[in-house]
């Protein structure tokens, strides 16, 4: 029996459009799963990974009610009740981070310290 994971990143409805937009590009790999996470690195520590990538050994798979993500399991505690969005303006364009977790941010929006 599996045990259905609860999701710890929320996407709000402009990210996920986007990532469907993405996912559904005549060369997307369909063998890659969108992965998101955390590395070493960035102003702050730590930047985010938000990326489509190969299924690793330590990932664990959560399904959102339109896609399905990957994560390391030792990330989740860095990104829990993260909130990814994705902004499509003029000024501002990209996915964006607005993390709990997170003790302190730099300009860039995408780095962060614990």
């Amino acid at each position: 029996m599996e045990t259905a994971l609860s999701i710890p990143v929320q996407f709000t409805p402009s990210a996920s459009a986007e990532i469907i937009r993405l996912m559904n590009e005549p060369d997307f790999d369909s063998n890659k799963k969108l992965r998101v996470g955390v590395k070493g690195g960035g102003c702050s520590g730590m930047t985010y990974i938000l990326e489509f990538d190969e299924m690793k050994p330590n990932d664990e798979t959560y399904q959102t009610e339109i896609f399905s993500f990957i994560m390391d399991k030792s990330h989740a505690i860095y990104l829990i009740g993260m909130e990814v969005n994705w902004e499509g303006g003029l000024n501002s364009r990209g996915f964006t981070f607005k993390n709990p977790n997170a003790s302190s941010t730099c300009g860039c929006g995408t780095s962060f310290a614990v």
